[in-house]
């Protein structure tokens, strides 16, 4: 909203220093003061408020150290990160850029589905929360908007640059251009890193070829179904799931960014996506959200973010990958999601297959999540969030690499 009261007011009145906020690299870092500002102000008065009604977290006795005096922490504190990411989106990104949109829908979405897990936990006392089919559903219904969305909507384009043969490119070899709507995303670590999905079964004929464009929806409903479950699995321990966010968000940032302006893109040899660099205000945001939240979620936490949190950063995560069209680096980039989500899949598979064989169930890890299994060995939580965020912050660098290696 600043961004067009400030642009009239430039456009009108000719105001001293309106016309800064035509720039996205500052109305980027003000989104990123305001969100950690949000975030470290509010938070502690939603923390107290959160006291007073007693929402607090019911604990399940799993043995481990520590477990059972984090009884009656408050949850639902993901309300704090919800609110530090759309007060300064709201504030300072185009409100018009299909993007934003989509990232503001996104958001909301998955924010009020964890609440409404969230609340059924505390207030219905039911620790099951809201029943697991209907947050498919609910994660589904999202990757349905977001995939028609970027499938049909005529503002989502990339910029297409034309050889004199007349043959087309995602990076610039030529001064002439045309922005189009493809379906094409990147491949990492290709030095030709174009894929269209249109093309997967090319080589099946015509008839397949028009149907394979219709697989990128059931893919997007797949990573954003697995990227959310994947945060809120990993949010187990203190800190753990709002610093690993915060650093696949910054990584994300920096694509979006370089992404949507023309020089870096070009200097990069990468796909340019136009209007795409309004989302850098939106992921700093998110980072401002995720390190303020920090603030009172590193140990001993003051109060957890719940499902309201973490589905929500695990949904904002994909979107904003499938969005700069990065989605197929997200097993590296959200690795710490992935093995989290795997040793899950690993200890139950694994369990079921022995018990069927030996008549006795054994396990792989000595608890899952991973996390869990490092809390048995005896390591402290900060220990294992430490490692796991420098583990996080190699990922992250390992994903920046592509941009290059090729």
């Amino acid at each position: 909203m600043l961004y067009y009261l400030f642009t009239y007011l430039d456009r009108e009145y000719d105001m001293f220093g309106a016309g800064v906020f035509q720039y996205i690299s500052f109305r980027a870092g003000m989104a990123t003061m305001v969100s950690l500002l949000i975030a470290m102000i509010f938070g502690g008065k939603l923390i107290r408020v959160l006291q007073r009604k007693q929402v607090g977290e019911s604990i399940r006795d799993l043995g481990l150290e520590g477990q059972l005096e984090k009884k009656g922490t408050p949850t639902m504190g993901g309300l704090i990160i919800l609110l530090a990411i759309l007060v300064p989106t709201l504030l300072f990104a185009r409100l018009d850029n299909i993007y934003i949109i989509l990232m503001l829908v996104s958001t909301v979405w998955l924010g009020a589905i964890g609440f409404l897990d969230d609340y059924i936990k505390v207030f219905k006392k039911n620790k099951e929360g809201l029943a697991g089919r209907f947050k498919i559903l609910g994660q589904i219904g999202l990757g349905l908007i977001v995939g028609l969305t970027l499938y049909f909507n005529d503002d989502v384009v990339v910029r297409q640059y034309i050889f004199t043969d007349g043959g087309t490119s995602a990076v610039n070899a030529s001064k002439k251009y045309v922005d189009v709507h493809s379906m094409i995303t990147t491949i990492p670590f290709r030095k030709n890193n174009e894929l269209d999905y249109c093309n997967l079964f090319s080589f099946a004929g015509p008839l397949f070829q028009g149907w394979s464009c219709y697989l990128y929806i059931p893919f997007v409903i797949l990573v954003i179904t697995a990227v959310s479950n994947g945060a809120n699995i990993t949010d187990g321990i203190d800190g753990l799931a709002a610093g690993t966010s915060a650093i696949i968000g910054l990584t994300l940032a920096i694509f979006a960014w370089v992404s949507g302006n023309t020089i870096f893109a070009d200097y990069l040899d990468i796909m340019f996506i136009p209007n795409s660099g309004e989302l850098a205000i939106f992921s700093l945001a998110f980072v401002g959200a995720c390190v303020g939240f920090l603030w009172y979620n590193t140990y001993p936490a003051q109060v957890f973010m719940g499902d309201t949190g973490s589905l929500s950063i695990g949904g904002i995560i994909a979107v904003l990958a499938l969005i700069v069209r990065k989605e197929l680096l997200i097993p590296i980039l959200c690795g710490i999601f992935l093995i989290e989500n795997l040793s899950v899949m690993l200890q139950v598979s694994y369990f079921k297959y022995t018990k069927k064989k030996y008549g006795e169930g054994r396990r792989i890890f000595k608890m899952s999540p991973l996390h869990h299994h490092y809390q048995k060995l005896g390591y402290h939580e900060s220990k294992i969030v430490g490692r796991f965020w420098i583990v996080g912050i190699m990922l992250a660098i390992l994903t920046l690499a592509t941009l290059k290696l090729r």
